[in-house]
């Protein structure tokens, strides 16, 4: 095979690569099988529950539509893996948290290396089973409040704790075994397969849905209302706009050019050499659509979970499809807005950057070391920030208008966030791919 010497290799030696390379071609089958498993294992059923009575009763269920994008269909469905990869996500966000907040954990991050790393790993395994039993325990029950728990082949009394208990334990203890099996498959397929594992999982439980959604959608095309085929097509070019767009500012970033001071080593004098300081577009990813989101639906589950009168009216006005649907956008805008600046803050610190400068002994053309050096980063951050903000908010709103303008909503579990989600995995994936065909080539020219 004739390779290229330029940087980014094509797509014929991509796939060449792949298929021929040894190395990359097992670690692409060992992605694939992991995840084939991962989907056998959601419809592997739970023992002892009537699924079409509890699909029937969360039909519509907005936190359960909400957590099933990232479960793949697993919680209404109530497989092994109906938690999926969901526990260790959150215990990830939390880790992250707490590393701003806690130092020995920003100690462990910053200044002990690989050992902090991996203890930093250790830690977020356990979070995740913490957090899958809480999980579990809920779901558990919240299964035996729906009636569709059984026991014996009959409903569970709910007054009878010999029915209640035995239930809920064996139930949990299934879907912590399950998450905790598909956390393992994660991290393998980081390791030994191809791109993130976790977040290779999100994506095909993200496009699980797609086929029922694009079998809706030839459905309605097919009634013969004109209306409704023009909507499709508008809502099919909104789609193909905000790809577009969400990786174009993927890839958007602020160069911040940098000089190195001249230095002298021995009788060797090294000059001055110029390069930059990447700060990108949207620093943030998904999460600020992700916590908006949570903290919209949070009303809503604690209403359902209460029961309470006063609650249920307010989540009733917080929904997309209440009353007040103006409401729900402009703090959905808000929340998004406030959320890019906290986790841009959690990741980057413009006053770490300024003494990381300083001792390599770099500087910004025309800016003072020190001080001034943070300050001008921060202006820099603050106004990228805004723009991805305003960015992810067109993301967010603009193809839920489109799906309401239309009266298309076949794909509307396919929305900002899963659009996020997939066009990055997708992007760092491609990245990773490429890299690896990068040093097949080299080892092949030094081969020759």
């Amino acid at each position: 095979m004739v390779v290229s010497r330029d940087k980014t290799p094509s797509a014929q030696e991509t796939f060449a690569q792949m298929a021929q390379a040894a190395g990359l071609r097992g670690r692409v089958l060992l992605t694939i099988g992991m995840l084939i498993l991962v989907r056998f294992g959601i419809f592997l059923p739970i023992p002892d529950i009537d699924r079409e009575l509890f699909a029937a009763k969360v039909q519509g269920n907005a936190v359960v539509n909400f957590l099933d994008i990232f479960a793949g269909g697993g919680l209404s469905a109530l497989g092994i893996f109906a938690l999926g990869i969901l526990p260790y996500i959150n215990a990830s966000i939390i880790l992250q948290l707490l590393t701003a907040a806690v130092p020995s954990l920003e100690n462990l991050q910053k200044n002990e290396g690989e050992a902090g790393r991996r203890k930093i790993s250790q830690i977020t395994r356990y979070v995740a089973l913490g957090w899958a039993v809480l999980q579990s325990v809920g779901l558990a029950w919240w299964v035996v409040n729906t009636g569709a728990a059984q026991v014996g082949g009959r409903p569970v009394d709910l007054t009878q704790p010999g029915d209640v208990f035995p239930f809920v334990a064996s139930t949990a203890l299934a879907l912590v075994a399950g998450s905790m099996f598909v956390m393992w498959l994660g991290e393998l397929i980081t390791e030994r397969g191809i791109g993130n594992g976790a977040s290779l999982l999100i994506v095909v439980s993200i496009v699980s849905g797609l086929p029922r959604s694009l079998g809706q959608t030839l459905e309605l095309a097919q009634t013969g209302d004109r209306s409704l085929v023009g909507g499709i097509i508008i809502l099919l070019l909104v789609f193909l706009v905000m790809i577009l767009g969400i990786v174009f500012v993927q890839e958007g970033t602020r160069r911040i050019p940098i000089i190195s001071a001249r230095r002298q080593v021995g009788r060797k004098m090294y000059l001055e050499r110029s390069s930059y300081l990447p700060l990108r577009l949207n620093q943030s990813g998904v999460m600020p659509i992700i916590f908006a989101s949570a903290v919209l639906f949070l009303p809503i589950y604690i209403a359902e979970f209460t029961r309470n009168p006063v609650l249920a009216q307010v989540a009733t006005y917080l929904s997309p499809s209440g009353p007040t649907p103006w409401l729900y956008v402009g703090l959905d805008l808000l929340l998004i807005l406030f959320f890019s600046y906290f986790w841009t803050s959690l990741m980057i610190n413009p006053v770490d950057l300024s003494q990381n400068l300083k001792k390599m002994g770099s500087s910004i053309p025309g800016i003072r070391p020190g001080k001034a050096t943070s300050d001008y980063i921060e202006r820099v951050l603050n106004r990228l920030t805004f723009l991805g903000a305003v960015f992810l908010g067109l993301v967010a709103t603009v193809p839920t208008a489109v799906e309401s303008a239309t009266r298309v909503t076949t794909f509307q579990g396919f929305g900002a966030t899963s659009l996020l989600i997939v066009v990055g995995v997708a992007i760092d994936t491609a990245k990773q791919i490429q890299t690896y065909v990068i040093s097949q080539r080299y080892e092949g020219m030094v081969n020759q």
